[in-house]
Formats: C-alpha cells, sequence, structure tokens
C-alpha cells in the first residue's frame, strides 16, 4: 500500500508540473511564499507583480564605496529600478582559498546597499565575465591547476568553477539577499556569451552548457537563472539577449512560456589606446529600447549605466582605465546628457503604458511601407486600456499618418509612445 501511495503521488506531480508546462508558468519553489521570482513568456513576475524592469550595469569594483549610494541615487532617478552586476572571481580569490570581500570588492554591502534603495538586483556570477577585465574574471592561479582547460567539459575546471559559484550562493543565502527571502536579488546568470566558443569545443561545449545550467539551478535559489546569447539554454534557464538592437536581432527565447530578456543594451563601447572614443547616440540608444518594448520585451539593461575606472591592473590588455565613460553617468559620478536625461524620460512614458504592455492584447500592422503600428489594448471591466507605438522606420524621411482619426508628424528613425493611443507623450528623435 506505502508503495502504491509513492508512485500515485509521483503521478499526480508529474501531471501538476505538465500542467505547469502547459500554462506556461516557470514557478520557483519560492511560489508557495509571496516572496519569489517565477515567469511566464510575458515577463518576471515578482513576489506575485508584474513590473516593466529598466536596468543598469554598475560595476561595484570600478568605483570605490564612498561613491555607491550617489550612483544607486542617480540610476533611480534616472528611472531604473534594477542594477546589473558581475561576480568578479579574481578580486575575490586572488590566492586560492584566500578571499577578498573588502573595500570596493565588497558585493554584500554593494547588494545590500540596492535594495535599501528600493531596487533589485541582478547577479552575473559567470564565473568568466570578459567584461575587458583582466583574465575576463579568472584568478591566475586557476592556469596551474593540473590538466585543466577552461570552460569545456573538465573535470578540474568544473570542480573549481562550482566551488565558487556555490560560495557566492551560499553567501548570498546567509545574508538573505535573494528575493524568495525578501532581499533584492531576482536573477542570477551562469556562464557569458559562450555560444561564442562553444563550436570550438564541439561535443564537450554542448555537454559542457547543460552541466553548467543544471548545477546552477541545483543551488536552488528560487530566482531564476540565465544565460545571455545562449539559445540552447537548458530548462528551465532563459536565453537572452546582448546587442545594440535586440528588437531586431534577436530569435526570441528558446521556449514560448521563456520572456525576451535584454541583459545587454551597449550605451557605448570600451576605449582602447590608439583608438577613437566610440559614441552612440541617445536617440539611437531610446529607438531600440521602444522597438524592443513594443516587440513584447519587459527588461532592458544597459550595459553600462555607469562605467567608471579600472583600478590599478584590472583590465584587459590595451583597454583604457576609464570604462565606457560614454554611458549616462560618466567616469567621476556625473550625469552625462542628453543620455541621461533623454533615457529618464522615455522610462517615464513606458511606465505609462505598463499595464496595457504587460497586460494586454497586442497586435501589429503597417501603416505605410516605413510605419509600424504596435497596439496594446487591456480589456477592464468599466474601460480599456489603450498604448500604441508609431514607427517610422526611415532614416532619412519625415512621415505624416493618420491613426484613430488623428494626424502625427514621426521623425525619420523614431517611435512615439501615446500611452492612450491618442496623445504623444515622448519620440525617440526629441530631446529635451
Amino acid at each position: 500500500m506505502i508503495n502504491q501511495a509513492k508512485r500515485q503521488s509521483r503521478r499526480v506531480g508529474a501531471v501538476l508540473a505538465a500542467a505547469i508546462a502547459l500554462l506556461g508558468i516557470y514557478v520557483s519553489t519560492a511560489a508557495a511564499s509571496q516572496h519569489g521570482v517565477r515567469y511566464d513568456g510575458r515577463s518576471l513576475i515578482i513576489n506575485g507583480k508584474r513590473k516593466l524592469l529598466f536596468s543598469g550595469s554598475i560595476h561595484y569594483p570600478r568605483s570605490t564605496p564612498e561613491m555607491w549610494p550617489d550612483l544607486l541615487g542617480k540610476a533611480k532617478r534616472g528611472g531604473l529600478n534594477v542594477i546589473q552586476t558581475y561576480i568578479f572571481w579574481n578580486g575575490h580569490e586572488p590566492l586560492q582559498g584566500q578571499y577578498n570581500f573588502e573595500g570596493r570588492y565588497d558585493v554584500v554591502k554593494f547588494v545590500r546597499m540596492i535594495g535599501e534603495m528600493g531596487m533589485y538586483a541582478t547577479i552575473r556570477v559567470g564565473p568568466f565575465i570578459e567584461a575587458e577585465w583582466n583574465h575576463g574574471g579568472f584568478p591566475f592561479w586557476l592556469r596551474e591547476v593540473k590538466n585543466i582547460t577552461f570552460r569545456t567539459d573538465n573535470a578540474p575546471f568544473k570542480y573549481h568553477m562550482r566551488k565558487f559559484v556555490r560560495m557566492i550562493v551560499d553567501m548570498f543565502k546567509r545574508e538573505k539577499l535573494y528575493a524568495s527571502q525578501g532581499g533584492p536579488i531576482i536573477m542570477s546568470q551562469i556562464e557569458n556569451e559562450y555560444a561564442n566558443v562553444e563550436r570550438a569545443f564541439k561535443d564537450s561545449g554542448s555537454r559542457y552548457i547543460q552541466w553548467a545550467g543544471n548545477m546552477a539551478e541545483r543551488l536552488k535559489t528560487r530566482v531564476p537563472w540565465i544565460m545571455c546569447k545562449q539559445i540552447d539554454a537548458p530548462d528551465p534557464l532563459i536565453n537572452t539577449c546582448n546587442g545594440r538592437h535586440c528588437a531586431d536581432t534577436f530569435l526570441g527565447p528558446n521556449k514560448p512560456y521563456k520572456p525576451s530578456l535584454w541583459t545587454e543594451n551597449w550605451t557605448s563601447h570600451y576605449t582602447v589606446f590608439g583608438e577613437p572614443s566610440y559614441y552612440r547616440t541617445a536617440e539611437d540608444i531610446a529607438y531600440s529600447v521602444a522597438r524592443w518594448f513594443a516587440r513584447n520585451g519587459t527588461h532592458v539593461n544597459y550595459y553600462m549605466y555607469y562605467g567608471g575606472t579600472n583600478f590599478g591592473r584590472t583590465t584587459s590588455s590595451f583597454s583604457t582605465t576609464q570604462y565606457y565613460d560614454e554611458a549616462p553617468i560618466d567616469e567621476y559620478g556625473l550625469e552625462r546628457e542628453p543620455k541621461w536625461g533623454h533615457l529618464k524620460d522615455l522610462h517615464r512614458a513606458l511606465k505609462l503604458s505598463q499595464k496595457a504592455l504587460l497586460w494586454g492584447h497586442p497586435s501589429v500592422w503597417m501603416l505605410t511601407k516605413d510605419v509600424e503600428v504596435k497596439v496594446c489594448i487591456y480589456d477592464q471591466p468599466r474601460n480599456n486600456v489603450c498604448a500604441a507605438f508609431l514607427t517610422n522606420n526611415n532614416n532619412d524621411n519625415v512621415s505624416t499618418v493618420k491613426f484613430r482619426g488623428h494626424e502625427y508628424h514621426l521623425p525619420p528613425y523614431s517611435v512615439s509612445i501615446l500611452p492612450d493611443c491618442k496623445t504623444v507623450v515622448y519620440n525617440t528623435m526629441t530631446v529635451s
């Protein structure tokens, strides 16, 4: 009888799991309580609520602890509600078994401060991070481990990777920093743009990426794990986009029950000695973000929102001491206009459209060969909530179109946002 009851219990569990999959909802083990993060094909659901997420990368070792309150405050005033950072293994374990979590490397203090300011955090554990950081974040002692090969199905490497990742996760758990514990961390990332090298390792690369995803999930953080630019990310990990125009380049999540997340929208580019600085306009960034949200995106991260300083010898070869200085906040912690202000206004306009974007029924059509319309209508008992995005994809000419009985002039290469399907509150090419 006992064995029969166990078999019946397993069958019920399997049926429930299948039902959840059909509903397209990832439910963490935290779902039994109010605290926790889950997702479906529309968005992340944090502590039972959907939100549009505007995130910015600020790396704690690239500034000083004295700067953190001001940087985070400016990010929040700029409309952000999430801060993203890597974890820097060679900064935390410069010598094997000797750890450093003090000063610029006090990541617990940094993450706790994010929470105290009423924002969320995304932690990109890596442990390979690239980030134009010395050795990609790997400590130099790791090279001396016998028979090691980095980032593949290699037993010595997987042993040390698992050990470090577990140590970081356990530290955050002790400090109760995960959203499932009431903390600010809503997502974690394992590995980093591995698709760039996966083919070189052939079958070992495929086995490694499956192992990495499963290893991370078994740590039971009770918040989603992500992999950027990784179309074969194993369930339940979410594959995400990196790039300048993910609305047009991202193939989408690898399962219909996963949301569209943009982990790196490059606000500029790092500078190397001997080459001119790269500048990306505020208008182009705003255009890319507005199109992303018009194409069912609900999360964007600006890489970087504040670049900061590569102190000492922490930078990768040929990269300059200042990092992403054309970001919305410059190396010295000052708002760089018009980027900071133009993106702040964009976030405000998108928040006015939040209910329609998160709960509405979307429809898309072309008004002309250059003008695309996206409308989201959310039916409510007493009134309908409607938001519209009018996109002029022509790089050279103004388009004048009629929409719902009104005439609109759309500057070249721009998106107009109408939170009530009538009034233009923001255009990506019009800088205030």
